[in-house]
């Protein structure tokens, strides 16, 4: 069994109740044969308060990039290339293979988006539910561009997990350039003085910081590096833009 398929049979804990385990239920079973048949709760069996499970967190990573896939009324190849690149980078190309199988399983079901993740925002810790939010920009823009179609559903996503618009707007501006993006990462208005450009890489290199997901795995936090990267690219730009700017006065 992969290392995909061991996190499933592992146990789901939470993500396997409530509307997640609705969509999630058959799904799931079919992964596995006779031999490694799955049973609900085979890892213990979920009680009030377990963390996230890495199986938990990939599952419900799926049935919200599903939801958004099919927002602009297609499926694109790149975007399923874009996932199985990742998944194969991080997890090998097996389980690259059994993510795109389940996630063709899920296209194909209707998905109750606003109750989904509210049982995320319930159940999950902030810093992962903003690197939920990073991957699902990621696979929107993986065509060129985030469609308007896209960019809606995920901001209603960030509302219903409970993502503050400042956070949402900082992730948006990782994809979505506009001539402020850089201090949008930041979560500051251009007029902000140097120091109080400085105070907030500060926060946000901590909020964004991969150690904040580390109970993932190592698999996940390299993932996470990308966003914490966008946060030090855009000081930079920031930097280097106002010291032109002295310069040229």
């Amino acid at each position: 069994m992969t290392k995909f398929g061991k996190w499933i049979a592992g146990g789901l804990g939470w993500a396997f109740f409530g509307p997640l385990g609705g969509i999630l239920g058959f799904v799931v079973g079919s992964m596995f044969d006779n031999e490694n048949q799955f049973q609900p709760g085979s890892g213990g069996g979920y009680q009030p308060g377990q963390p996230t499970t890495t199986g938990g967190y990939v599952m419900s990573l799926l049935v919200l990039v599903a939801a958004v896939m099919k927002a602009d009324g297609r499926v694109m190849k790149s975007e399923l290339d874009y996932i199985k690149q990742y998944f194969s980078r991080a997890f090998g190309v097996s389980a690259a293979a059994e993510a795109i199988r389940m996630l063709r399983d899920l296209l194909n079901q209707q998905i109750p988006v606003a109750d989904v993740c509210r049982q995320i925002e319930k159940n999950m810790d902030y810093a992962s539910r903003l690197q939920l939010l990073h991957f699902l920009f990621g696979i929107s823009a993986a065509d060129g561009q985030v469609h308007p179609n896209e960019q809606q559903l995920i901001g209603h996503m960030a509302q219903s997990m409970g993502i503050s618009d400042k956070d949402f707007q900082s992730i948006k501006s990782m994809f979505v350039a506009d001539t402020d993006a850089a201090y949008k990462i930041l979560e500051i208005d251009p007029t902000a003085t140097d120091e109080e450009v400085k105070k907030a890489y500060r926060q946000m290199a901590m909020k964004y910081h991969p150690d904040k997901v580390s109970y993932l795995g190592d698999d996940f936090q390299q993932a996470a590096k990308e966003k914490f990267q966008k946060v030090n690219e855009a000081y930079e730009t920031i930097r280097k833009q106002r010291e032109s700017e002295k310069v040229t006065v």
